[in-house]
């Protein structure tokens, strides 16, 4: 039996892929899960795998706090190195963050091959540092490659969970009716300027006849403040819904930040998308990641603006009332990396 440890922690961009990949893996991979405590990988992953918490964080503050937090970071990797003996891992599968720093340092230090997952075109800064001590880098994003010299990179794309491929009918609770259908998605904490750009324009949806499912993230409680509008029909606010697949591969429509996970799953269930990057994104990450799906022809880019200006209202007009959406939708026919898990599995084994 082959022994993977995974390390994945933090935010859904990091777990999500990593629990597709570990999900698809053949009963003969016996699999530890490494993540941090207070994070989002102790809702997810204890049901499934078993789950080792480490203390460790990204160096910010002051001169003094980075050398704390150096400090603990080698020793972090030193614990690393030390479980992965005890419990004879055979490779190390990591998607990034701060997890990545002592799983890639553990497991050089330990001599086991190591495949880091980057699902971002502009690759984070654990990726950029330890990327070359890396047996293999797994690229979401083609052009990530050139922020990696000395890598060796591969372009497999990034795991999606499988329910996103499956057609699935709608949410008994979404709104019944012949109007365009919206979805709304901003991540799990929210993202409450593209919000405020939405809901600027709400009555207008509604008025056209939209139905709208605006997810607004566990951070924005605007909606708890009722307002005429929030009674609509037509309408539906949720913080966070599992059942986001359903939704994707039945929208007409989504508004969404550009993040690397959501990316995938909009190019996954083909949906037509207006693309809001987050501006203050590391790196501007999700500028680029945006411009990937635009280029092929499944999304439109808008910045985050004032919610009072049209900007918004006036793209979201002009792919209604055109053909624009089922050409955005038969776009993304051509998406050449659905085949991301075996991919990175043909990877492993390799070198495992």
């Amino acid at each position: 039996m082959s022994r993977l440890l995974i390390a994945a922690s933090g935010t859904g961009g990091h777990i999500y892929p990593a629990l597709s990949f570990a999900d698809s893996l053949p009963n003969s991979w016996e699999i530890e899960w490494l993540g941090v405590s207070n994070r989002l990988e102790i809702e997810l992953v204890p049901e499934k795998y078993n789950l080792i918490k480490l203390k460790v964080g990204g160096l910010q503050g002051n001169i003094f706090r980075k050398i704390f937090d150096l400090c603990k970071l080698l020793f972090a990797s030193i614990r690393v190195s030390f479980l992965l003996r005890q419990k004879k891992i055979n490779v190390v599968f990591t998607t990034g963050g701060y997890i990545s720093a002592p799983s890639i340092l553990g497991a050089k230090l330990t001599g086991i091959p190591i495949v880091l997952h980057e699902s971002n075109a502009i690759p984070g800064k654990v990726t950029r540092l330890l990327g070359r001590f890396c047996d293999h880098v797994a690229l979401g994003i083609p052009s990530a490659s050139e922020y990696l010299p000395g890598c060796r990179t591969s372009f497999t794309g990034t795991p999606v969970r499988s329910e996103f491929f499956l057609d699935q009918s709608l949410p008994s609770w979404v709104p019944i009716g012949d109007g365009s259908l919206i979805v709304v998605m901003g991540g799990s904490q929210g993202a409450i300027k593209m919000n405020k750009m939405v809901r600027n324009i709400l009555p207008w949806l509604l008025d056209k006849g939209c139905r709208v499912i605006h997810l607004t993230g566990k951070n924005d409680c605007f909606y708890k403040k009722l307002n005429k509008v929030d009674t609509h029909a037509n309408l539906v606010v949720k913080q966070f819904t599992n059942e986001i697949s359903a939704l994707l591969r039945n929208a007409d429509l989504a508004i969404s930040r550009a993040g690397s996970g959501a990316i995938c799953e909009l190019m996954v269930t083909r949906t037509p998308s207006i693309l809001i990057p987050f501006p203050s994104s590391a790196d501007q990450h999700q500028e680029l990641n945006a411009a990937y799906m635009a280029r092929y022809g499944g999304a439109v880019i808008v910045n985050q603006h004032d919610p009072e200006k049209d900007i918004l209202k006036n793209t979201i007009s002009n792919l209604l009332d055109s053909n624009s959406l089922t050409e955005m939708k038969s776009n993304m026919n051509t998406y050449d990396c659905l085949n991301s898990k075996n991919k990175i599995f043909q990877i492993i084994n390799s070198i495992s």
